[in-house]
């Protein structure tokens, strides 16, 4: 598997630290750039605890991903471009069934997020990766997951920093 944009392995950066692993949809999606915005938002929080943030995305070039990175004020930024989905499946995240991204739930929120946000949408492309895919967080420390959150719904909206401050990284 490939490493991180910095070179190191994700075995190594979370040997080292706390690394909070997100696992975005497609960047086409209002609610991946949602996530985005979200970590923008806690960023700084999340490296006081001494944690740090990579992305994991499907999108095979470096320059789209860190122009979304960019957008939301997030660069210089560790990811990993996954665009085979080796690592998503190995984390266990698979494509999304009709009951998690269609619904009437999915189009509220995907309203808020897109036009009332205004974090947009586009169509989908391979360069912003597989609108099906579903997303996910892992906390990784010291060769274990301590922490996930697997999205029941595109539209699930997880609490970065309660996921942290669950975990002790003794």
């Amino acid at each position: 598997m490939a490493g991180v944009c910095s070179g190191k392995t994700l075995a190594e950066m979370a040997d080292e630290a706390p690394v909070l692993l997100i696992f975005l949809r497609h960047f086409g999606c209002s609610f991946c750039r949602e996530a985005i915005s979200d970590i923008s938002k806690v960023r700084k929080n999340l490296e006081k605890r001494g944690v740090r943030v990579v992305f994991v995305h499907m999108s095979p070039s470096r320059q789209t991903a860190e122009r979304f990175f960019q957008k939301y004020r997030l660069m210089p930024v560790e990811h990993i471009s996954d665009p085979d989905k080796r690592y998503y499946t190995a984390f266990g995240l698979g494509r999304g069934k009709p009951a998690q991204l269609f619904g009437l739930m999915n189009w509220i929120r995907g309203f808020q997020a897109a036009v009332i946000e205004g974090h947009g949408v586009s169509f989908h492309s391979d360069e912003l990766g597989d609108g099906f895919q579903m997303p996910g967080v892992f906390l990784l420390y010291k060769g274990e997951v301590r922490h996930s959150y697997i999205h029941e719904h595109a539209w699930d909206r997880p609490d970065y920093e309660a996921l942290v401050e669950h975990c002790h990284f003794d």
